[in-house]
């Protein structure tokens, strides 16, 4: 989806313009959830990142992060109440910068991605408090055990921008891009006794629609 932007940027100016495009000429997300119109989105796992903060024994803060997510939004800016969004992370493909770690962290002893293979969550309701900002209300499911959760939404931009289509062709579609957060208790969801402090998750998310 990268490449594919970028290519669309040169196709959109044309070739003898290429050299003529500036900052002001690329279309860039609004601050206003209304400028990306209703439909049907699927979340672009290019531009989309899932990361944990988990306190180590009240020392450090580690952060990992999930590096196969699906999702698909479906969104009515005109009544943000009647929005639905369901998405998935795959555990096993969780990733951490110490050798053999994310094996153990995947493994029987703690988030068990053989018997577990995904976390989802599943929203039902959603609260605008501002043009930028709001609340997911749902429920994640972790560990076989489903809780309600309620993540913290700021939107990062909304309407036409550049992506590719399901073959990496560059298009020109309307996206919805946010940074969300929530905090979970790991003991609600069986996590090994080491882990008992707050677990945040932070998700950025670009959505793009579906014709």
């Amino acid at each position: 989806m990268i490449r594919a932007s970028l290519i669309a940027i040169a196709l959109w100016a044309g070739p003898a313009a290429a050299q003529e495009v500036t900052p002001d000429s690329i279309p860039r997300g609004q601050q206003d959830y209304h400028a990306a119109s209703a439909g049907t989105y699927r979340l672009d796992p290019a531009h989309t990142a899932v990361q944990t903060r988990v306190p180590h024994m009240g020392f450090s803060v580690s952060v990992f992060r999930f590096g196969s997510v699906s999702g698909q939004l479906e969104w009515n800016p005109d009544d943000p109440a009647q929005n639905r969004l369901e998405a998935e992370v795959e555990i096993a493909s969780l990733s951490t910068p110490v050798e053999g770690f994310a094996e153990i962290l995947t493994g029987p002893d703690y988030l068990d991605s053989a018997k577990n293979p995904t976390a989802r969550f599943a929203a039902d309701g959603f609260t605008a408090d501002s043009l930028t900002a709001g609340k997911v209300q749902g429920q994640l499911t972790l560990l076989g055990k489903t809780l309600p959760a309620t993540f913290d939404v700021t939107l990062i931009g909304a309407g036409k921008g550049f992506t590719g289509d399901e073959a990496g062709n560059p298009i020109i579609r309307d996206l919805i891009g946010v940074h969300a957060e929530t905090q979970i208790d790991p003991q609600a969801y069986g996590m090994s006794q080491f882990f008992t402090d707050p677990i945040t998750i932070e998700v950025d998310a670009e959505f793009a629609r579906q014709e």
